[in-house]
This record gives C-alpha cells, sequence and structure tokens, in this order.
C-alpha cells in the first residue's frame, strides 16, 4: 500500500515506514509488530532497524472485530519509543476478537494505517509470576500464594479458584537438592530440617487448558529451630464398618492430642482459611493415639485431617495435613440375592444388602444400583441388568431347566464404576410347563390302551412256548377226525400207555399173491377213472368198493 502526501509523507510497505529520499532525510525501517498480554497488561512492540528520525511518532487505534467504529488505544498515541502500554484499554469481553492498526506521524503528514491480525486476547494472554507470602515453622514453610493478576482481573476473573502452584524448593547452601511439589494457594511444605535456610520460587498452572506460567522471583526464608513439644506423624484414616478410625505416631506419653478436618474445595479459593477448620467429634482432648468417629459425620467428598499434641509445656505445630476421599474409603458389601419361581416359565429374583452392610451408612451416602446377571446353566448366553432396585423378573424360560443368577451393588452416576464384588452363584429348576403335562397324560392314556395289547401279545407267547416246550398229549381235532378207531388212536397217545398188538397169521401165499394182483389192479383202475374224470366231469368210487369187498371176503374166508 502506498499514499503520497507532499514531501515528507512517509510510506508503509510489508510492515516498515519509509521516509522517502526526496525529503532528504534518512529512511524510517520499522519491523516485527508484536502484542504482549500477561495477565491483564497489553503491549504493542516492534523494532526498529534505522536510525531514529526527528519529530517521528507513532499512534494505533483499536475496534470490536465487525464493529467497523474505530477508537483511540489509550497509552498508544504520539509516542515516539517503539512501544506502548494500553492496559488501560476498556474491554467488556476478553473473549471477543479485536483489531489494532498503527501509524507513523510527522508532524500534519501521517504515514497509511498498518493492521494488526484480529486476535482474542484470552487466548493471547500469558499466567504471570504469583505474588508469594512464606511463614517459617520448625519443619515446615507455609505459603500464601496471590492468584496471577489482580483481584478485579478480568483476564483471570473465571480462573482464579483453578490455579495450582508448582514449588521449586531447595536448600541455599546447595541448589542440586531441588524438589518440586504442587501445592494449593494456602498450603504447606513439610519434611524441611529446623534452622535451615531454604530458597524458593513459584509459578501457576492452569491444567485444564494445558497453560503454564513463568516463575515468580526466588524467595528465601529461615526454618525455626526446633520446637519444644513434636508434632505428631504418620497420620492415617481407615474404616472400620460404621465407623473411621483415625490413628497417628507420638513418641512422649502423657499428652492428649486434637483433631480437626477441612473440606479439601475451600483449599482452592484465595484466602486463608485458618477459621474454617472443624473439631472431628470424639477426637478432642484423647490420650490416645487414636481416635473413633462415626462415618454419618462426613457426607460424600474430599477432605484434610489433621493433629497436634498438647502437654504441660504447651502445644505443638499441626501435623501434615492428610487427605482423605470418603468415596476411596467406603467399603460396599455384595448383596445378597435368592431365586423364586413364580410361573411354569419365570423367575423371580430378589436382591438385598448383606449382613456387613445393614448397619452402615453406605446406602444413604450413596444411591446404589444393582448389577444382575442371569444365564442358563449349560450356556454362555447372559442377561445383564441394572436398574435401581431390588426385584428383577427374567421371563420365557424353558420348563424343567437349571438357571443361575449372580449380582453386585453400583455406586450411582460413580464415573469410576466403583463397586462391591459378585455375590454367590445361586441356581434353580423352573417347574414343569403345560408342554410337559401334555406330553405326560398322552403317555398315560398311551400306557392304557396299550395295557390290552400287550397282554395278548403275552398270552399268545405263551401258548407258542407251551406248544413247542410242553405239547398236549390229545391231538387237534381236525386229525383226531381221521382216526375214529381207538386202534388208530391210540398210535397218537403216549408211548407210556401200553398197546396190544394185532397179529394175523395167514397161512396159504397164493392168496395173498392174488390180492395183491388184485390191488395192482385197482389202482391202475382208479388212476384211470381219475383221468376220465378231468374230461367227463364224472367220478366212481366202484374201484374202492370193489377192493373192500374183496377185503371183507378175505377177512371172511381167514376167519371161517
Amino acid at each position: 500500500m502506498l499514499a503520497l502526501f507532499g514531501a515528507t509523507t512517509l510510506m508503509l510497505v510489508a510492515g516498515r515506514w519509509v521516509l522517502p529520499a526526496a525529503s532528504g532525510k534518512a529512511n524510517l525501517k520499522s519491523e516485527n509488530v508484536e502484542i504482549h498480554i500477561i495477565d491483564d497488561n497489553f503491549f504493542l512492540k516492534w523494532n526498529s532497524s534505522s536510525e531514529s528520525i526527528r519529530n517521528v511518532t507513532f499512534s494505533a487505534d483499536y475496534q470490536i472485530l465487525g464493529t467497523d467504529n474505530w477508537k483511540k488505544l489509550p497509552g498508544c498515541q504520539h509516542i515516539t519509543s517503539t512501544k506502548c502500554n494500553f492496559s488501560s484499554v476498556e474491554l467488556k469481553d476478553v473473549f471477543e476478537k479485536i483489531e489494532l492498526r498503527i501509524r507513523a506521524e510527522e508532524g500534519n503528514n501521517t504515514s497509511t494505517w498498518y493492521e494488526v491480525e484480529p486476535f482474542v486476547p484470552f487466548l493471547e494472554a500469558q499466567i504471570g509470576p504469583p505474588d508469594v507470602h512464606l511463614e517459617a515453622e520448625d519443619k515446615a514453610i507455609i505459603l500464601s500464594i496471590s492468584p496471577p493478576g489482580t483481584e478485579d482481573s478480568i483476564m483471570w476473573a473465571l480462573d482464579r479458584s483453578s490455579f495450582r502452584y508448582s514449588v521449586v524448593i531447595w536448600k541455599n547452601s546447595s541448589s542440586l537438592e531441588e524438589r518440586t511439589e504442587t501445592v494449593y494457594s494456602e498450603d504447606k511444605i513439610y519434611k524441611l530440617s529446623p534452622e535451615i535456610t531454604y530458597c524458593l520460587k513459584v509459578k501457576a498452572e492452569l491444567r485444564l487448558q494445558s497453560r503454564v506460567g513463568c516463575y515468580s522471583p526466588v524467595y528465601c526464608i529461615n526454618t525455626t529451630e526446633r520446637h519444644k513439644v513434636p508434632s505428631p506423624e504418620n497420620v492415617q484414616i481407615n474404616v472400620d464398618n460404621q465407623a473411621y478410625v483415625l490413628k497417628w505416631d507420638y513418641p512422649y506419653e502423657s499428652t492428649t492430642f486434637q483433631a480437626q478436618w477441612l473440606r479439601a474445595f475451600l483449599k482452592k479459593i484465595p484466602g486463608k482459611h485458618s477459621n474454617k477448620w472443624k473439631q472431628i467429634p470424639n477426637c478432642e482432648n484423647v490420650t490416645t493415639t487414636r481416635c473413633v468417629f462415626p462415618r454419618d459425620i462426613f457426607s460424600r467428598g474430599i477432605y484434610y485431617v489433621r493433629v497436634r499434641a498438647s502437654n504441660g509445656n504447651g502445644t505443638s505445630f499441626w501435623s501434615e495435613e492428610k487427605e482423605f476421599n470418603t468415596e476411596v474409603k467406603t467399603i460396599i458389601f455384595p448383596p445378597v440375592i435368592s431365586m423364586k419361581s413364580i410361573t411354569d416359565d419365570s423367575f423371580l429374583v430378589s436382591v438385598g444388602a448383606s449382613e456387613g452392610s445393614e448397619n452402615t451408612s453406605v446406602n444413604q451416602l450413596y444411591p446404589l444400583v444393582y448389577e444382575v446377571i442371569f444365564w442358563e446353566n449349560t450356556s454362555n448366553a447372559e442377561r445383564k441388568v441394572v436398574e435401581k432396585r431390588t426385584d428383577f423378573t427374567f421371563p420365557n424360560l424353558k420348563p424343567l431347566t437349571v438357571y443361575c443368577v449372580k449380582a453386585r451393588a453400583l455406586i450411582e452416576s460413580d464415573r469410576r464404576n466403583r463397586g462391591s464384588s459378585f455375590s454367590g452363584t445361586v441356581c434353580e429348576t423352573t417347574k414343569p410347563g403345560n408342554t410337559s403335562k401334555t406330553w405326560l397324560i398322552a403317555g398315560i392314556c398311551t400306557a392304557l390302551f396299550s395295557i390290552p395289547v400287550v397282554i395278548y401279545v403275552v398270552r399268545v407267547f405263551l401258548r407258542c412256548i407251551k406248544y413247542v416246550f410242553f405239547p398236549s398229549s390229545k391231538p387237534p381235532s381236525s386229525v383226531e377226525e381221521y382216526f375214529s378207531d381207538q386202534p388208530l388212536r391210540n398210535l397218537l397217545l403216549s408211548t407210556s400207555e401200553e398197546q396190544t398188538e394185532i397179529c394175523f397169521i395167514i397161512e396159504n401165499a397164493s392168496i395173498i399173491t392174488e390180492i395183491e394182483e388184485t390191488n395192482e389192479i385197482d389202482e391202475a383202475h382208479e388212476e384211470y377213472n381219475s383221468q376220465a374224470s378231468q374230461d367227463s366231469g364224472n367220478y366212481s368210487n366202484e374201484g374202492e368198493n370193489s377192493g373192500s369187498k374183496i377185503s371183507e371176503e378175505f377177512l371172511q374166508q381167514d376167519s371161517v
């Protein structure tokens, strides 16, 4: 950009103001315009690489981006140096973008405006060093840290209670033994030695925004001589069912102790909180190195506890403050579960508190939900239910099938998903269903109808066995009718009955020969008659009768 205002006009090209050679003066070169913000202190700086020109000044304006309303920047009007402080600018919101512009001036002539890239003050701001105040004890240093900026700071108005402080401390005689600790605005550094000079420096941090400030100047202080009454050490707090047990170490007898507590969030608020510590019940003027107090004294949250000793010679300093998180110390016992078959295809699972947790205040301090896992005993498929109730129904089950269940208690809306361990596994079998009854009835009916059939089959089988292994002495009727004569019937009788054989004595052999010939003729005649009957259909018994007659005559002659 180039603009001409007579022979002495200043030109700004690429961040530089240039006095034309026609004026007979040296060139003015200004570059690298920068903005620095530390807490609520605003600075505009630039570098000049050429010799200063007499009677040349600089002025700057500002505006909120998008308003098109330039205002003079306070502290940056007609200055001769290469920087200006505009901390007095009135900004209503440090999160709004603002624009700056600057120009060079000589008398009534000015250069064109050089506009600085728009910026958000809060994002450009750096955290400055905090103010630190120190107090000494024999084995500790008390820190009182003021947040960066002022009490009326608009830059950190929303973050004053969010600052955490990092302290680097070392013995003055040896800077190699540094140690770093994170502290609150009102805090102590412990585990020091009496009558030693310690030095430290502090810086502030906004951890959620990942912003770290610069260190403060170095502060040094001497610890006091050893105190006559030592402070209690190794303070611990444990849970014993429905009570808390606070314990500590102390080397001397004939001493009384006092314990106090403080809510942890108060340490985040700048300022002193010595008057906000409260006495722990049952822990005042105790003569032992422990005290027991009810759990319902503390609601859900994080606390600090401390102890001090007293005897005839005086009172000790307070012990090291012990952080105490009630959520971590809370013990949740596994629930007790039971199963009950309410229909042939469903179970009712009841979940209750265990005996160990009935007398505690866990349910009052922390609302509980129950996680119930249900599965068929022969399957890996599980049903999982997490609800704030104690009765769970599982329908659509198989009849006469074994199902198992287990459960645990969880703290409701707990980010760490803290809870008890799982209860023991309980298994039960479902009742017989309607299908089973139907099959049972069908089986009974089938059995009743099949009894006559079975009896009949058995009877037939027994008759066969009897016929094969135990035959009857009487022939069947179909056979008996052809053996009407007693002699022939006797042939079928048992051999146990003795029979008298009938014998015939034939003296004339010629007669026998004649009879045989006669029989042969009769047989031939009978065969012929049989064949003839196939053609004519007429049957004759003449051969049989004639044969019978001959036999009868023969028998009569023989009998004579």
